[in-house]
Parts: structure tokens; sequence; C-alpha cells
């Protein structure tokens, strides 16, 4: 019998955790900062309704109706008369599992840089300088050992399973992760500059509105904040009962990642004035700086400006990234763990000790030959393979799936739902399939 999720809070805060990840606390507030401040925010809601939401209704509808995980799931769904689209089916399905697994190998990466910063502040805080170096010092053995650190707390909760480790890690660290916002934006509101910070996120720039790139960009974070694209949605919608409607469920997720991302941007815009105000270069020709450099070099260089104060700012502000990427990877990790489960004759401990050794392999060679590697799988992931299969998506859900879709059923019971069918079925791809030609070129 396959797992499932217990309660409806608990896969709404699962879900939740998984589509709130890094997009939402450093790509989202870059992006607002860069087009227009609150005009990009109006864009961004509208397209969440308009794109991001029903690309989160059909990835887990897919998952939902085929209790599967994604091969299993795609290639079944897209069995037709034509039995080509049965096989690209299985081959995106396959291309997800992959992806998920270059993804968390990546990922990890990335949360191993995280650690390190967080304890550097905490130890600093605790007032034990012989100690931060080591955290503070980039080298090889460092992120190594940190990357592996990481894949254990990703596989120490989802080896216990959907109920016992997802959902019951959910319920702990999505509230831990909103208070700790919260409270940094609390402080971070005491501070010199902060309230040019928050007229630059809150008031908007009406002539922005109006341009194609805000446009796009908007799409494309909407699309990416949500986690479509790998499997996660898919997997987790295949953990719901049968007789689950799943319509309100996908609205409580959007919802309730929407607003962390509106929290992030009221941390994240005014610590950058902050910055200014503390006379930090926080600007690259004539725009705001971000990802990477902003958590990685900015903000650092702005706790530690802070002093005692700032030590423990930055060890609180390391620790939400640190929790949102958890919530992330414990998602993602399904993906190949339950293909895994439900092809091969592995149980769930099994399956997740060897993916955890798989990603771990591939984590370690991106650290060790990095310059080559890394920008190439993250590329491959976040240009290529999500918005490709969030495109897959909506084609089967629009036009290969022909039994038991509850949407095609609808469309036929009247004029609001056969609307909708051709929302999901033509209008969506359209615009996917736009950002996805932009970012390619």
């Amino acid at each position: 019998m396959r797992d499932s999720f217990h309660t409806r809070i608990g896969f709404v805060l699962a879900a939740a955790g998984s589509a709130i990840g890094l997009g939402n606390i450093w790509g989202f507030p870059s992006q607002v900062a860069n087009h227009g401040g609150a005009a990009f925010l109006i864009v961004y809601l509208l397209v969440v309704v308009v794109l991001a939401v029903p690309a989160l209704y059909t990835e887990l509808s897919l998952g939902h109706a085929a209790q599967a995980n994604p091969v299993k799931a795609l290639s079944s769904l897209s069995t037709t008369a034509q039995p080509l689209t049965a096989i690209s089916g299985k081959t995106m399905g396959y291309l997800n599992v992959i992806g998920a697994i270059l993804m968390l190998s990546f990922y990890h990466l990335v949360a191993a840089w995280m650690l390190a910063e967080g304890f550097t502040f905490l130890l600093t805080a605790l007032h034990l300088p012989a100690m931060p170096p080591w955290f503070a010092d980039a080298s090889t053995m460092r992120d190594i050992i940190l990357l592996l650190v990481f894949v254990a707390l990703t596989f120490g909760i989802v080896i216990n399973g959907v109920q016992q480790g997802i959902e019951r890690w959910s319920r702990r660290l999505m509230p831990l992760l909103i208070v700790l916002l919260v409270g940094l934006i609390a402080y971070m509101s005491t501070l010199p500059g902060s309230a040019d910070g928050f007229r630059a996120y809150l008031v908007p720039d009406f002539s922005a509105m109006w341009n194609a790139d805000l446009l796009v960009s908007a799409m494309g974070q909407a699309f990416f904040s949500l986690s479509i694209g790998l499997g996660g949605m898919m997997i987790y919608g295949s953990y719901l009962k049968k007789d689950t409607r799943i319509g309100r469920l996908t609205w409580s997720v959007a919802a309730l990642d929407t607003m962390v991302a509106f929290l992030a941007g009221l941390l994240i815009i005014p610590a950058l004035y902050v910055a200014m105000a503390q006379g930090l270069s926080v600007t690259e020709g004539e725009q705001l700086i971000g990802e990477g450099r902003l958590i990685f070099q900015v903000l650092p260089d702005l706790f530690t400006q802070l002093g005692y104060a700032g030590a423990w700012l930055g060890f609180g502000f390391f620790a939400l990234l640190s929790i949102a990427a958890l919530t992330s990877t414990i998602a993602t990790a399904e993906v190949p763990i339950a293909y895994a489960i439900e092809t091969h004759p592995l149980n769930r401990r099994q399956a997740a000790r060897i993916i955890a050794t798989i990603i771990a392999v591939i984590g370690c060679t991106l650290v060790i030959w990095f310059e080559p590697l890394f920008n190439w799988v993250v590329t491959y992931v976040t240009q290529f393979q999500l918005p490709l299969s969030g495109l897959f998506y909506f084609i089967v859900l629009g036009w290969f799936w022909q039994r038991s879709n509850r949407v095609r059923e609808l469309a036929a019971t009247s004029w609001r739902y056969r609307l909708l069918f051709w929302h999901l079925r033509l209008f969506c791809p359209l615009l996917l399939a736009w950002v996805f030609v932009d970012v390619a070129l």
C-alpha cells in the first residue's frame, strides 16, 4: 500500500515547503528590486493566477490521477491511439528523475555554503573566535563535509516515509521558517536605511508595468517559485487519497508560497538599503545586486559591520535559508525514491540509501570540478528541464490524457469549465513556451 499524507494541513505545508526555496528568498526580491518595485509585484500576482496556479494544478492532477511516480504517471496518462505519446511520456518521466537528481546535487552544495555561513556567524556570536575560520574559509574539504551533512539531513527525513518523515517535519519546519522570517523583518526595520528599502519595494513604478521584459520575468519567477517541472509536486499529488479534491489545495499552496515570497522581499530589499546606508556597494550598473553575490557577499558584509547583533542576525538569516532549502530537497528527493521503490524490488530504506549515495557522489564531483560542471548543471535544470517539463505537463493534461480526465469531463458540463480547459490546453502552454524561448535565447 502506498504511503499518503495524513492531514490536509500536512500536505499544504509539505507542498508549500517544496515550493518555498532559494528562488523565493533571493530570486523574487531581486526581480522586484530591478523591475519597478511593487509594479513587478502586481504583475507577479496576476501571473500567479493566470499561469502558475494552473501549472501547479496540472502537475498535482497528473500525480493524483496516476497514483504513481513521474515515469509511470506520464507514461500511463499519455497512452492514446498514438504509441509515440506513451513513449514521450515515459521519456519525460525519466528526464524528471534525472533532473531531480542533478538538482539535488547542486542544491546540496549551495546548502553546504549556507551552513558554513550560518555556523560562522553562530560561533562568532558565541565568542568562539578560534572556530569560525574553518567554516569561513572556502575549501574543498569543508564543502564536501557540509554537503554530506545536508544530504544526511535530507535523507534522514525522507527515509521515514511520507507521514512519519516528510509530513511530520514539514509541520515543524514551515512554522519555524515563517517565525524566523517575520522576526528578521522586524529587526531589519529598526536599522537606518530600511525605510527607503520598504518604499522601493512597496511603491510601484507603474511605467515599468508595460515593459515586456517585466512580464516575461514575472512569468518565469512565478513558475519557478512554485517548484513546478521536476515531478516533486506530481509525486506529492500521488500521495493524496483518491477522493481528494485538489482545487482548493492548489490555491492554499500557491497562497502560502506567494506570502513567503512577499515576506522575503520585505526582508531582502530593506537589507540592501541598510547595506547602502552602511557604505557597502550593492549595485551592478543600474541594478541592485541579486542572487549569489547578494547572499554570499553583500549580506554577510552587512551582518559583519553590525557587530554582535549582526552575528545573531546573520545566523538567523542563514538558518532561514537552510530550512527553505531543506523543505525543497525532501520533496525533490521523493521523485527518484518513488521511482526506485515502484519499479525495482527495493524498500524505502534501500532506495533512500542508494539515491543518497548517488547525490553525494555527484555533489562531491561538482565540488572537485566546480568550474566546468556547476554552471552547466544549474543551467540545464533551471533553464531547460523545468520549463520543458512544465510545458509537457500542460500538453499531457490538454491533449494526451483521454480517459478519466476530470478537467476534460467537466468541460462538457458548462462554458466555464470549457473555458478553463482551453486555458490549460492552449493559453498556458503558449505563455510557458514564450518563457522557455526567452530564457533559451
